[in-house]
C-alpha cells in the first residue's frame, strides 16, 4: 500500500502537477499513513485507540500547513489554531449557546419526541387501525423538510427554547416510532405463545418479554435520532432565536465574517453530537448486555 502511495506520488511529481510548496503536507501525510499503516497490523486495543487519534491529528496538521503555505484567507478556511484560539476566547459565549441549543431545545425534544414514540408504538401494536393508519402519514411527516415546518413552529411556540425543542420532536418521533414498532413485532411466536399459556395478560407480556426484545431497535432508533436533534435544534434557531444558541451565533458570525467563531460552534456541536451518541451507546450496552451485539 505504500509502495503504490509512493509511485503515484513519483507521478504526481514527474507530471508538474502537484502545487509549489505541498511537499511538506504530502510528507506529513504520508508519515501518519505510515504510522497507522504499522499500527494496523499490531490489532491491539492500543492501537485501535491511536489509529483514529493519528489520523486526526494528521488532518489537522496538514489543514494548518496549507492554510498556512498556501496562504488561504481566513474568510474562506480559518487554520485549526485559530479556531482553537476562538474556541477557548468563547467559552462563557460557547457554554451559553451550549445550554440554550442543546440542552434546552435539542435534548429536551429529544427527550419528549422519544417517550411519545414509545407510547404511540404499543397504541399501534394493540390496533390494527393505527398500525394501517398511523404509520403511512408519519412516512409522509417524516419526509417533510425541515426548512419547511421550522419557521411554521417557530411561529407557533415563540422564539425561545420551546420551538427547537418543537422542531426536534418532529424529527425524531418517526425514526423512533418505526424501530420501536419493528421491535415490538420482533418476538419469537414461540416465546409469545409459552407466555401466554402461563396465563399473563398483555400488560405482563410487554413488561417481561416484548419490551426487553424491542431494546435493540429502541436504542437503534435513539442513536439514529441524537444527531437529527442536533441538526434540528441548530436550523430552527435560523428562523427565530433570543440572542444566543448556536444556530443564531452562527448566523451572525457569517454575517460578521468571523468564521473562527463559526468554526468553533461547529466544534461544539461536533463533540456535543459525540457525546450524545456516547451517552446513548453506553446506556445501550448496558440494557442490552444479553443481546449477541454487545457481546466480544
Amino acid at each position: 500500500m505504500l509502495t503504490v502511495a509512493g509511485l503515484a506520488l513519483a507521478v504526481l511529481v514527474a507530471g508538474g502537477l502537484l502545487l509549489p510548496g505541498s511537499a511538506p503536507l504530502l510528507a506529513v501525510w504520508l508519515a501518519g499513513w505510515a504510522v497507522n499503516a504499522w499500527l494496523a497490523r499490531h490489532d491491539n486495543g492500543l492501537s485501535r485507540a491511536a489509529i483514529p487519534l493519528i489520523f486526526g491529528a494528521t488532518l489537522l496538521a496538514v489543514w494548518e500547513l496549507a492554510c498556512a503555505t498556501f496562504a488561504i484567507p481566513a474568510v474562506i478556511l480559518p487554520a485549526p489554531s485559530a479556531i482553537g484560539a476562538a474556541f477557548a476566547a468563547n467559552l462563557p459565549l460557547l457554554w451559553g449557546d451550549f445550554v440554550q441549543t442543546i440542552l434546552r431545545g435539542a435534548l429536551t425534544g429529544w427527550l419528549i419526541g422519544a417517550g411519545l414514540a414509545v407510547l404511540t408504538a404499543i397504541a399501534i401494536d394493540r390496533s390494527p387501525f393505527l398500525q394501517r393508519g398511523l404509520l403511512p402519514i408519519g412516512n409522509f411527516v417524516a419526509a417533510l423538510p425541515i426548512v419547511g415546518i421550522a419557521p411554521i413552529l417557530v411561529m407557533w411556540f415563540g422564539f425561545d427554547w420551546q420551538s427547537k425543542a418543537a422542531v426536534v420532536v418532529v424529527m425524531v418521533f418517526f425514526p423512533i416510532l418505526v424501530n420501536m414498532v419493528a421491535g415490538l413485532a420482533a418476538t419469537d411466536a414461540l416465546a409469545r405463545d409459552q407466555i401466554a399459556t402461563w396465563g399473563a395478560g398483555y400488560a405482563q407480556a410487554l413488561a417481561k418479554l416484548r419490551l426487553p426484545a424491542a431494546m435493540p431497535f429502541l436504542f437503534n432508533g435513539l442513536k439514529i435520532t441524537t444527531t437529527l436533534a442536533l441538526i434540528g435544534a441548530i436550523v430552527a434557531e435560523f428562523f427565530g432565536s433570543p440572542t444566543r444558541g448556536m444556530g443564531f451565533r452562527i448566523s451572525t458570525a457569517v454575517g460578521q465574517l468571523d468564521m473562527a467563531l463559526v468554526w468553533a460552534e461547529i466544534l461544539l456541536a461536533a463533540l456535543a453530537g459525540t457525546a450524545f451518541y456516547g451517552i446513548v451507546a453506553l446506556i445501550e450496552r448496558r440494557v442490552t448486555f444479553w443481546h449477541p451485539a454487545q457481546r466480544g
